[in-house]
């Protein structure tokens, strides 16, 4: 995580940018560059994109150093993953807001100049959660979260619940309270958006923004979008965060389940035998057959009961 005594170099005031992009990138030469170009034609001018390289071999370099621009800084090494990326890209920020883009998504023009009108509006603000388009081959399905402050204790429940939306390049928050909060994990490779939200609902809420402002691009590649390894995933996340497991028993069982089934009626037996293993072999899970079966039956009644409350106050929504 990070050492919050670290920052940029002092500016003067008129040349600090006043929001900052924040862009890990491995191997993804083309679709980092159309990145870059979203960032690039926004409507509001006065930012600075980092792009932060972890040991790309594919010439991403080169295409992005084609790019004049003052504003898109390159960032080149090896940062051992995509959250060391990121902190790295955190710690060299300059401006008082920081926003993410991940390298196979791109922003709408009016991402940038519609966020920094939120936090202006709102200086006690610490989060931002957008809405988004997401893309899956000739697929497009909006994720809509309906407008609403989520208050600390609110926050913790939907994102354990998992009934709201989240992503990576949904996320803004203030530079300071990134700093505050350690940054994002280093540990950990996947769930990692959810992680660093769920350190932030311990300071305070977030508020969701219903404006649909950036794409995301579902890559093969993608870590998130694997079907192996979830299991393995869930545990560390457990791990880091345990009192989820006392507060809220019988998700964890939920969870695991609910991926296990799934893996099961599409064939896919091995990779269910083996988030089996990957949870009784957790010290954070290590659930029996019963205690999975019993928390899908009410692990999954509660998330329902969730989902009814946040959709008739808060309205999560995928149309």
């Amino acid at each position: 995580m990070l050492d919050p005594t670290g920052g940029g170099s002092p500016m003067s005031s008129q040349d600090v940018p006043l929001i900052s992009v924040i862009t890990p990138t491995h191997n993804r030469r083309g679709q980092v560059v159309r990145a870059v170009e979203s960032v690039l034609a926004q409507t509001l001018t006065r930012f600075e994109h980092i792009v932060v390289d972890d040991g790309s071999t594919d010439g991403t370099a080169a295409a992005l150093a084609e790019i004049r621009d003052p504003r898109l800084i390159y960032v080149g090494a090896k940062w051992r993953g995509a959250n060391a990326a990121r902190n790295a890209g955190i710690e060299r920020a300059r401006a008082p807001v920081v926003t993410f883009l991940d390298s196979d998504d791109v922003y709408l023009p009016d991402r940038l100049e519609r966020t920094l009108a939120r936090f202006d509006a709102n200086p006690s603000l610490e989060v931002l959660i957008s809405s988004f388009l997401s893309l899956k081959g000739n697929r497009s399905t909006k994720c809509i979260n309906r407008e609403a402050f989520l208050d600390k204790g609110t926050l913790q429940r939907a994102l354990v619940s998992q009934t709201i939306f989240i992503a990576g390049s949904a996320i803004t928050a203030r530079h300071e309270s990134l700093l505050a909060i350690g940054g994002y994990d280093s540990d950990i490779t996947r769930m990692q958006d959810r992680e660093l939200l769920l350190r932030f609902a311990r300071r305070g809420g977030a508020l969701l923004s219903e404006d649909i402002d950036w794409k995301k691009y579902n890559s093969e590649n993608s870590i998130s979008g694997r079907r192996d390894g979830y299991v393995a995933a869930y545990a560390n996340l457990i791990d880091k965060h345990p009192y989820i497991a006392d507060r809220y028993p019988d998700v964890p069982p939920y969870m695991i389940a609910r991926q296990i089934i799934a893996d099961t009626l599409k064939g896919r037996l091995q990779q269910a035998f083996s988030g089996y293993l990957a949870n009784r072999s957790s010290e954070a899970l290590g659930y029996s057959l019963p205690q999975l079966l019993r928390g899908y039956v009410v692990g999954r009644r509660w998330r329902r009961d969730c989902y009814d409350e946040f959709r008739a106050k808060y309205g999560a929504r995928a149309v």
